[in-house]
């Protein structure tokens, strides 16, 4: 079979596309299983949300608001346990920062604004999944 240039400039072009896809979801996939670790080792009565929730974050757009309620949740859960333990030396446990992560990769999808807040999003989502790491090794194993 004989393709010419336009065809292989094609097949190059979806072949980078579908490996950027796969390499977003694996990504994805990871940050859920952080999420979802963390919210695991809060103790029930504290969660705000059950721990499979968080894999509600790979439903394309639906994620965009899920945001607002996972990353903040994830915060108010752990600053409920740690109230209960009479701890105030973890402030607000990273709420303020998953809050601006929510409203950032909201705001992404704005044309030209996207350019910025998708790179506000990216750091402000590796500043939160380190802190609430952390936070997470402060909670003895059950």
């Amino acid at each position: 079979m004989n393709l010419n240039n336009d065809a292989i400039a094609a097949l190059g072009v979806a072949g980078v596309i579908v490996v950027a896809i796969l390499v977003s979801l694996a990504i994805n996939i990871f940050i859920c299983f952080l999420l979802q670790d963390c919210y695991k080792r809060i103790p029930p009565q504290f969660r705000k949300w059950e721990p499979g929730l968080v894999w509600l974050l790979l439903i394309p757009c639906f994620s965009v608001v899920w945001n607002f309620f996972i990353f903040p949740g994830l915060s108010k859960s752990f600053k409920a346990y740690f109230d209960s333990v009479n701890r105030t030396d973890v402030s607000d446990c990273q709420e303020g920062i998953g809050l601006a992560y929510a409203i950032c990769t909201a705001a992404s999808i704005i044309p030209y604004l996207g350019c910025l807040t998708g790179i506000a999003a990216l750091v402000l989502l590796i500043i939160f999944l380190v802190k609430t790491h952390e936070l997470k090794g402060q909670i003895p194993a059950v």
